[in-house]
Parts: C-alpha cells; sequence; structure tokens
C-alpha cells in the first residue's frame, strides 16, 4: 500500500517530470530555428519581416521558460510544505459545511493565483506584445477584463461547483456518471449560446454589414448548401492586432464570427477561402466530433476521479489532517498529468488532421490560391514560427505548420 509521504513524492516527481519535459522540447524548438528563410517559404517573408518573427518567438520563449520556472517552483513549495493543507486549516473555523468550504478553497486559490501571475501577465501584454506591435489594449480595458472574469468566475463558477461538488458529496463514488451528464450540459449550453451572452461582455459583435464582401460570402454559402443568417464581426482589434475566424454554436444558433483585424488586411477572395475553410469544419462534422470527443474524454476522466478523490492519503500527502475532497480534486489533477499530455496529444493530432480536411473542403469548393495567400498573410502578420520541430508541432500545435498547410494544398 503506498503511503501518504510516497504520494507526495510521486506528484512532486510527476510536477518535475513534467516541467524538464516542457523545457526540452522548448530547447529542441528553438535550435531548430533557421536563420534563412527556407526556400519554399521565400517571398513569404521580407529579411527584416523574417528577423523580428524569430525575435519574437525567442523572446516569447524566454520568457515562457521563466514564469514556468517560477510557477514550478512555487507549485513544488506548496506541495512540499504543505500549502494546500495549511489553507484548509485555516477555513476549518470558519466554514463547516463541506461544499461552502470547498469553494471557499478554490476561491482563495483562484484570487492568490491571478494576483501572483498578474505582473506577468501585465509583462506580457504591455512589454513583449507592446514591443512587437501587437498589443491594442488599453490598461482601462485590461482591468476591466480582470474584473469581468472574477464576475464570471463567482456566478458561473461558483453555480457549477456548487452543483458538482454537491453531486461528489452526495453520491460518492458513483458521482462521476451525473457529474458527466451536469458537465455535458453545460458544454453544449456554451456551444450555443457562447457568441450571445458570453463574449459581448468582452467584446463588441456587429453583423456584417451589406456590401460585396457580404454578398460574395452568400453567394458561396448559397453554393455550398450552407444556410448562413449569422455573419458577425468581432472588434479583435480592441486588444491585438492578431486576426483569426471561428465557427460557433449548432443548428440555428451557428454563427461565423470574423475579426476586424482579418476584414482590413485581406482581400475579399481570401475573407470568403477562410470562411469556406470554417464550413468545411461543419460539413465534415468536426464541430460534432470534437464535442463528442471533450464528452468522452470527460467521462474517462471523471471516471478515474471517483477513484481516487475519497483517498485519505491522497489529502494527507498534500497536508491535510483529514479526508478533504476539494484537497484531492488537486492531487488528481497532478497526478493524471502525464494521461492528459497523451490525450493532448491525440486530440492535437486529431485537430491537425481536420484541419487538413477542411483546407481540401475550400480549396475543392471555392478556391486553394486565395486560401494559400490568407495563410501566408496570417503568418506574417502573427510572425509564427515557420520552423518549429516537428516534435513540438506533435505535441502542442492543434494546426499543421504553414508549410505542411501549403505543401498539402498544392498536391489536391
Amino acid at each position: 500500500m503506498i503511503t501518504s509521504e510516497q504520494l507526495l513524492y510521486l506528484i512532486i516527481g510527476i510536477v518535475v517530470l513534467d516541467y524538464i519535459f516542457d523545457q526540452a522540447l522548448d530547447f529542441i524548438n528553438q535550435k531548430h530555428s533557421k536563420a534563412e528563410i527556407p526556400e519554399k517559404l521565400k517571398g513569404i517573408y521580407k529579411e527584416d519581416e523574417y528577423a523580428k518573427s524569430q525575435a519574437y518567438q525567442k523572446t516569447r520563449s524566454r520568457f515562457g521558460f521563466w514564469t514556468s520556472a517560477f510557477s514550478t517552483l512555487l507549485t513544488l513549495a506548496v506541495l512540499y510544505f504543505g500549502g494546500f493543507g495549511y489553507l484548509d486549516s485555516f477555513l476549518t473555523p470558519y466554514v463547516t459545511d463541506p461544499i461552502l468550504k470547498a469553494l471557499a478553497f478554490f476561491g482563495i486559490l483562484f484570487v492568490l493565483s491571478d494576483i501572483i501571475n498578474l505582473p506577468f501577465s501585465y509583462y506580457s501584454t504591455f512589454v513583449i506584445e507592446e514591443r512587437f506591435g501587437f498589443n491594442k489594449m488599453t490598461l482601462k480595458t485590461f482591468v476591466m477584463d480582470k474584473i469581468k472574469g472574477y464576475l464570471l468566475a463567482i456566478i458561473i463558477g461558483g453555480l457549477l461547483g456548487y452543483a458538482l461538488l454537491w453531486i461528489v458529496n452526495e453520491l460518492g463514488e458513483d458521482f462521476w456518471i451525473y457529474a458527466l451528464m451536469l458537465v455535458t450540459g453545460f458544454i453544449l449550453f456554451m456551444n450555443l449560446f457562447y457568441t450571445s451572452l458570453i463574449l459581448p461582455l468582452f467584446n463588441k459583435l456587429t453583423p456584417l454589414e451589406d456590401g460585396e464582401l457580404k454578398d460574395k460570402i452568400n453567394a458561396y454559402a448559397q453554393k455550398v448548401s450552407f444556410p448562413l443568417d449569422n455573419i458577425f464581426v468581432i472588434d479583435g482589434s480592441k486588444r491585438s492586432s492578431k486576426a483569426n475566424a471561428f465557427f460557433s454554436g449548432l443548428g440555428k444558433k451557428k454563427k461565423i464570427v470574423l475579426y476586424d483585424t482579418l476584414i482590413n488586411d485581406h482581400s475579399h477572395e481570401e475573407l470568403v477561402a477562410v470562411l469556406a475553410h470554417e464550413v468545411g469544419h461543419f460539413k465534415k462534422k468536426h464541430i460534432v466530433m470534437g464535442l463528442v470527443l471533450s464528452i468522452f474524454q470527460m467521462g474517462v476522466t471523471f471516471y478515474v476521479m471517483s477513484l481516487l478523490i475519497f483517498n485519505l492519503d491522497l489529502s494527507a500527502a498534500l497536508g491535510a489532517e483529514d479526508l478533504a475532497i476539494h484537497i484531492n480534486f488537486i492531487a488528481f489533477a497532478l497526478l493524471y498529468t502525464p494521461i492528459s499530455r497523451l490525450t493532448g496529444f491525440l486530440m492535437n493530432l486529431l485537430s491537425r488532421k481536420n484541419e487538413y480536411e477542411a483546407d481540401a473542403y475550400a480549396a475543392g469548393t471555392y478556391d486553394a490560391k486565395p486560401l494559400m495567400d490568407a495563410l501566408k498573410r496570417l503568418s506574417v502578420s502573427s510572425l509564427s514560427n515557420l520552423t518549429p520541430h516537428p516534435l513540438y508541432v506533435k505535441v502542442h500545435y492543434s494546426h499543421p505548420t504553414l508549410l505542411q498547410r501549403l505543401e498539402a494544398m498544392e498536391k489536391l
């Protein structure tokens, strides 16, 4: 039988190995960077733009190293000195209800974590992103985003957390089935109403105005029998100069959302091609498939969790004097890291396959060239890494590299 002390060192070992794995990947990814523009990608970047992209990648990598090192050391210190158990003991005289105590526990951790990470977040936004010309966010927007995030965490996180904790406390080890049903309902609700209820709290969504672009989009949608009444433009330029587009919702609630930065920097043909790519995800059932897999993955996670979170030794390993389910949630999350890595790897593998399929759909139903041009332009505007290490791509990338996507479309 494994003891609480052995469990603690097992958890510490997982945290350390996970950190080493990440840093090793970052190191080989930086070493793989090429000083010269790859032959097949010449003409995409000017020499000074390519140098700027490499400087941006190196700066982000160094920043990631220090933030990750700080976070890992802090986690190890809290684990070794029983910080989670101390917080639990501190709350015990003041909160007797186990559910409210757990909510208070997670609430305090959330606030402390956010305060500790605030300088890093500020530096990333107002120093690094500012230096490379991406940041458009004002200090007021930064603060308001924090306040809104706190309110959402209290309302949505509090309600969902209370419901989950109630299920766990009332049903014991069988909780995982009902917890899965609750989370599934929440995921479906968010997919249906995220752009209607949550996104407008942070960004302004406006219907795409009548004109040539909308006419071309509607003509394409009719051509591929894709009923599309909801095309919106989001004010992404409020925070960053980076561009994007995404598909949201199901059934009659589906929406195409285009960033204003995307519209400003691309031709109409490129924008329709990007939209055709998003339609490809819908036509190929990628969105539904992703939902099903996410729910299945959540079910497996809840089931494994049900086998561990009532373990007294797990609570003791993190410094608790008695069984503390909320502490065991944290212990479980750390122990589950290797499995999370594996499932993340597999999900990224599937995601990259889906991106190839969506590209092929756009090329077949519209045109490959404007999509390729759009991808090149997006790569330049975001200073993306043109030559990431293949292993880094496999572990971290949900999309194929620019070169991989261009080569795949050239073969169509």
